[in-house]
């Protein structure tokens, strides 16, 4: 089932959410529709308080890239959080579907190790590297109340984009400096 999205404004976005501890039916229910109303929404990365469901739950499915085995990949995590950091950061852009019509320019780690549980309650860790890393710390974050206009280089490098586009611009970003570094 899609589910509203909510917007800058929201006081919900601005506030922790709770750690998930049981995976219930309703925790199920709420991973799909997330699922759902990212892919409907063309987003790479959703968290539940972004539909304005509390908790520590997270989704991300990058666009597929064929340099890139983790691309196309659908990740859910419950309870994530962001346990080792690398010490390499890079200025990318960011979009938001919680802030619409907006992208901006946000320095993150190149590289992170990410703990939390799986769909079905499992505790794993992962090492997101990358645009996807970039990805978990925005959705992290999310969970934590904080936005990626929190965290922009400086005031003015945040600009209008296409209502619906937030995320698109976050993508081809990351496409051009992974063919600058292929290159």
């Amino acid at each position: 089932m899609l589910r509203k999205i909510i917007t800058v404004g929201d006081p919900r976005l601005r506030r922790r959410s709770r750690p998930v501890l049981k995976v219930t039916p309703e925790i199920r229910t709420l991973i799909n529709d997330m699922i759902e109303t990212m892919d409907a929404a063309n987003g790479v990365g959703l968290a539940a308080v972004q539909v304005g469901e509390m908790v520590q739950a997270i989704v991300i499915e990058t666009p597929e890239d064929e340099d890139d085995p983790t691309s196309g990949k659908l990740f859910v995590v419950l309870n994530p959080e962001i346990v080792k950091t690398g010490k390499e950061t890079e200025v990318g852009v960011e979009g938001c579907l919680s802030v619409p019509g907006y992208a901006g320019e946000v320095e993150r780690a190149t590289e992170i190790v990410v703990r939390g549980m799986d769909r079905y309650g499992k505790p794993f860790r992962f090492r997101p590297r990358g645009y996807l890393a970039r990805v978990f710390q925005h959705e992290i974050d999310h969970c934590n109340g904080v936005l990626y206009t929190d965290r922009l280089v400086a005031p003015d490098r945040i600009w209008e984009v296409k209502p619906g586009e937030e995320e698109q611009a976050e993508a081809e970003d990351a496409r051009q400096r992974a063919a600058v570094h292929a290159g």
